[in-house]
C-alpha cells in the first residue's frame, strides 16, 4: 500500500513538473530564435555586400538606420574600404532627425563625413537627375512605423521612381514593422485622396515591412524599378518590437517610443481636427485633449465602449507648441493594455466620433482645401468617414463600410509577404 502511495505521489509530481519544463524549453527556443534575428543592414554587411562592393552609393536614411551596436549606416558604409558612399538623401525630419513635422530642410553638407545631403522633403520629394549624378546604386534604410500616413514609405516610392528613370538599381534594407506583421486594419485609401500622407490605396494599418511595401509598390503601381530587398533573418510576423531585441531610435521627433507607434494609426486622426494629438507634450499620440473637453466624462464614455486591449484615463496637459500651445487642455491618456488585441484604427475612429458627439459646439474638423478635402480626409483616406461621423452613423456602420475593400487588400498583400 505504501508503494502505491509513493507511486501516486511521484506521478503527480512529474505531471506538474513536465508542463513547466516544456514551457521553459519553448521559452529558451524562442529566446534563441530572437538572438539569431538580423536586420536587413546586418544581412547586407554579412552576406550581401556584393550589392554595393566597388560601387558609388547613394543612401536614403535617418537616425533609425543603425546596426545592433547603434552605429549609423552612414558611418558603416562610409568607413567600408570597398564601398564608395557618395551622397546622402534625407526624408521628412532630415538625415539626423532634427526637424519638426512639416519643417523643410535645405540641402547641405554633412559635417561628419563631408558628403552632400539632399532633402527629399518640401519642394523636392523625388531625387532629381542632378542629385543622382555619378550614383551606381541607391540604398534605403529607415525604420517605418507601420502606418499609411507616415511619409517615409512615399519617400521610398518616389526614390524608386527616380532610380527607374535614371537606370539605377534600388536596394531596400528591411526592418521590422513595430505593429507586427499580422493585423491589417482601417479603410483602404481612395485614390481621389492621394497625397504625401497617403499615396497609394493601402489601409491605415498595412501589416507589412518596408521591403514588402517596396515590392507591392513596384509591381502594383507600375514603378518597375530594378529592386532588391535585403530580407531580415529570423523575423516573425507575430513579434512585437520588443521581441526583436532592438533599441528604439526616434524615427521622428514626435515618435519617441514604441508605445507612440502603437497608438499612432488611430490617435493621429486627431490631427485632422481642432483637438490636440499631444504634440508639444512628452506623450504625443497618447495624450488627446482640448480646453473644451471634460476628461472624466470622455474617459468614462470611451471605456464604456469596451474597445479591445485599451483603457482611457482622464488627463490634463499643456502643450508647449502646436495646437492649444500654452493652454491647459483636458482629455484622456491612451493606455494600451494588450498590444495584440488593441485595434488602433477602431479606437481612433471611436475617439474622434465620441469627441464630435459630446462637444458639437466646440469640436471641428480642419478646414477643407480648394478641392473640398479636409486634412482629416487625407489621413483617413476618403471623404465619406467624415460625412458619416457628422451625419450620426455609428462606428460599426463605418467599419462595415470599409471592410470589403480591406478584405480585397488582404488577398493582394499575400503576394508580397516575405516572412
Amino acid at each position: 500500500m505504501k508503494k502505491w502511495g509513493l507511486f501516486i505521489a511521484v506521478f503527480f509530481m512529474l505531471t506538474s513538473i513536465l508542463p513547466g519544463a516544456q514551457m521553459l524549453n519553448a521559452s529558451k527556443d524562442e529566446d534563441h530564435h530572437r538572438q539569431k534575428f538580423k536586420t536587413g543592414l546586418e544581412m547586407l554587411m554579412h552576406d550581401q555586400i556584393s550589392l554595393l562592393k566597388g560601387k558609388n552609393v547613394g543612401l536614403i536614411t535617418n537616425p533609425t538606420g543603425i546596426d545592433r551596436n547603434l552605429i549609423s549606416i552612414v558611418d558603416v558604409l562610409y568607413n567600408h574600404p570597398d564601398i564608395g558612399l557618395k551622397a546622402l538623401y534625407g526624408p521628412e525630419h532630415g538625415v539626423r532627425g532634427s526637424a519638426q513635422a512639416g519643417q523643410y530642410i535645405e540641402s547641405y553638407t554633412d559635417p561628419k563625413t563631408g558628403l552632400p545631403v539632399y532633402s527629399l522633403y518640401g519642394p523636392t520629394k523625388k531625387p532629381t537627375a542632378a542629385m543622382l549624378e555619378g550614383i551606381d546604386v541607391l540604398v534605403f534604410d529607415i525604420q517605418d512605423v507601420g502606418t499609411r500616413f507616415y511619409t517615409y514609405i512615399y519617400t521610398m516610392a518616389y526614390a524608386m521612381e527616380a532610380a527607374k528613370e535614371n537606370n539605377i538599381p534600388f536596394v531596400v534594407l528591411d526592418r521590422p514593422n513595430p505593429l507586427g506583421g499580422e493585423q491589417v486594419e482601417g479603410p483602404v485609401l481612395d485614390p481621389a485622396y492621394s497625397s504625401f500622407v497617403g499615396l497609394y490605396p493601402i489601409p491605415l494599418r498595412h501589416g507589412m515591412t518596408v521591403g514588402e511595401l517596396a515590392q507591392l509598390f513596384n509591381q502594383e503601381f507600375d514603378i518597375d524599378a530594378d529592386l532588391e530587398v535585403v530580407k531580415m533573418k529570423g523575423w516573425k510576423r507575430s513579434w512585437t518590437y520588443e521581441d526583436n531585441r532592438l533599441e528604439w531610435v526616434l524615427p521622428s521627433p514626435n515618435m519617441p517610443t514604441v508605445d507612440t507607434a502603437i497608438t499612432y494609426p488611430g490617435a493621429a486622426l486627431i490631427e485632422g481636427t481642432n483637438v490636440s494629438e499631444g504634440r508639444g507634450t512628452t506623450k504625443p499620440f497618447e495624450l488627446i485633449g482640448a480646453p473644451f473637453i471634460n476628461g472624466d466624462d470622455l474617459a468614462k464614455a470611451l471605456n464604456e465602449q469596451g474597445l479591445p486591449g485599451v483603457k482611457f484615463r482622464p488627463a490634463s496637459f499643456t502643450p508647449t507648441f502646436s495646437k492649444h500651445a500654452g493652454k491647459l487642455s483636458h482629455g484622456v491618456e491612451i493606455h494600451v493594455t494588450d498590444k495584440k488585441l488593441f485595434q488602433p484604427v477602431l479606437s481612433g475612429i471611436t475617439l474622434v466620433k465620441m469627441i464630435h458627439d459630446m462637444y458639437p459646439a466646440d469640436f471641428a474638423f480642419r478646414a477643407e482645401d480648394s478641392a473640398g478635402r479636409s486634412f482629416f480626409d487625407l489621413l483617413i483616406g476618403n471623404g465619406w468617414v467624415r460625412d458619416a461621423i457628422e451625419s450620426g452613423s455609428s462606428v460599426e456602420e463605418i467599419v462595415s463600410r470599409y471592410d470589403e475593400k480591406l478584405s480585397e487588400f488582404k488577398k493582394l498583400r499575400k503576394n508580397y509577404l516575405l516572412y
